[in-house]
């Protein structure tokens, strides 16, 4: 190929790039996935959790447009400090509304070797049509993926978020069935998901899959009403209270009973 066939070709390429919408960037990372990652939070999400401290990436707009290699060269500059483990996370919002930068994004870092994360509450999870070949083709390229499971009753999850919660479930089923490393993440919120039947129940669901390597209980907590006020949104959980110590750990002893698999 002659240099200017080779100049168009990679023009070519580089026209045919998916960009993200990110709202932001954390270089060292500690705890969103295996190791020390880096972390491509991006913006857009459907749901309304009453708990959200990052309203600010509710909106899909965004003025902070980038590629996946511009992201990924921005990320190897920190490879060092991610040993065996480390690697990119991509959070948000809800990441995957941007699907098919994902692809590109994960299917470029392993073929720079770098390890794969998503951190997800699968809203748009579906097992119908071209969304979920996507999805399948996304999955090949991540090494774990982090579940968020709001609330584990169909009917307080829609109170919780506005949205169901069917095609999440479904979703952490296929994770199992395809053997995906899974974290699940559980924000524990007096009055809302503290509560002993609700954790019991959430529990006997986990029991049923077969891929979950760790479950983290996140204490609710109030850092982000500031942003609530900047945006002129009025906070739903005003006054409510983190949860204790005593609480925290109740939760941890319950979902203690659910088998994980080793790494």
């Amino acid at each position: 190929m002659n240099n200017n066939n080779t100049q168009h070709a990679a023009a070519t390429h580089d026209a045919q790039q998916n960009t993200a919408r990110v709202h932001s960037i954390e270089t060292f990372g500690s705890v969103d996935g295996p190791g020390i990652r880096f972390v491509i939070f991006l913006q857009g999400c459907p749901m309304r959790c009453q708990f959200c401290h990052n309203p600010d990436t509710w909106a899909i707009e965004s003025t902070n447009e980038t590629t996946a290699d511009e992201l990924l060269d921005k990320a190897e500059g920190f490879r060092a400090y991610w040993a065996g483990t480390g690697g990119i996370t991509v959070s948000g919002g809800e990441a995957l509304l941007q699907l098919d930068f994902l692809i590109e994004l994960f299917e470029h870092a392993h073929d720079r070797g770098i390890n794969t994360c998503l951190d997800t509450s699968a809203q748009p999870f579906t097992r119908n049509g071209s969304w979920f070949r996507k999805f399948e083709r996304l999955m090949r390229a991540t090494d774990t993926v982090l579940l968020d499971i709001k609330h584990i009753r169909d009917d307080e999850h829609r109170r919780l978020t506005k949205w169901t919660n069917r095609n999440i479930l479904d979703c952490a089923r296929y994770l199992s069935e395809i053997d995906k490393p899974v974290w699940i993440r559980h924000v524990l919120i007096p009055g809302l998901t503290d509560n002993d039947t609700y954790l019991r129940e959430l529990s006997a669901f986990l029991k049923t899959l077969h891929n979950i390597e760790r479950i983290e209980i996140l204490p609710y907590h109030t850092l982000g009403t500031y942003k609530y006020e900047q945006l002129r949104i009025k906070y739903p959980l005003a006054g409510v209270m983190p949860p204790s110590q005593a609480r925290i750990e109740n939760a941890n002893r319950i979902m203690r009973s659910v088998p994980l698999r080793e790494k």
